[in-house]
């Protein structure tokens, strides 16, 4: 995945399950819809201060997704239109946070690609520790750590372990070509039931009640993820 054109999260997610891996996804929403992110994550935990955050944006590879834990709360707000702005000066592809934003209208104006739980006006008032950096971050008892690889578009946040990303997104590409193929013979007027002879899956089950649409499905080659 890392190095290619980004894959919609969908079709990594059915990628990793039809692996049998864990498909860690987070829905975290976009500032701004219609794009698609990919990239090596700078992961860092917040502690209350940006300076944590700066530290990792400077050290952040060129294309790097900067990964914000601040634990999911609701009662701050952890990246605005500064923090933003460095980032995408520093040539991060984007910022994906579990907690919030605020100076939502900056953000769009800045344009890098901005994933959260929402906005809140509020900055932190915690008095931080003074600590460097914790360069890993936690989301949904997911833990990511610098160079996994992050996915994030309209339908949220997918993470895929580097060691896998390369079989993962071969996997997720065949799987976008042939469910993009499917969608241009529906528009041309053949039916889904059609391609997946569905009536003959019905016919198959009702001789053998175990057999799932998932097992025609691979007999066939389809793509849905059932």
């Amino acid at each position: 995945m890392s190095g290619t054109t980004a894959l919609p999260t969908a079709a990594v997610v059915d990628a990793l399950v039809r692996l049998g891996l864990p498909a860690p996804a987070f829905a975290l929403r976009p500032i701004a819809p219609g794009r698609i992110v990919a990239g090596p994550a700078a992961p860092v935990t917040h502690l209350g201060s940006v300076d944590v955050i700066l530290e990792v944006i400077g050290e952040a590879p060129t294309g790097s997704v900067l990964v914000v834990d601040n634990g999911g709360r609701d009662d701050e707000a952890c990246v605005g239109d500064l923090l933003a702005l460095e980032a995408h000066l520093a040539g991060l592809a984007g910022i994906v946070i579990d907690g919030f934003h605020r100076d939502s209208a900056q953000l769009v104006d800045i344009g890098i690609p901005i994933f959260s739980r929402g906005a809140f006006p509020r900055g932190p008032v915690r008095v931080p520790p003074a600590a460097p950096p914790m360069r890993s971050a936690t989301i949904g008892g997911v833990t990511i750590r610098p160079g996994d690889i992050i996915t994030a578009d309209d339908d949220g946040v997918v993470v895929v372990a580097a060691a896998l990303a390369e079989e993962v997104g071969a996997l997720a590409r065949r799987i976008m070509t042939t469910e993009v193929a499917q969608a241009e013979r529906m528009r041309a007027g053949e039916s889904l039931r059609s391609q997946l002879a569905f009536d003959e899956y019905l016919a198959l089950r009702a001789e053998n009640p175990g057999y799932s649409l998932r097992d025609h499905l691979a007999a066939r080659g389809g793509a849905i993820e059932t």
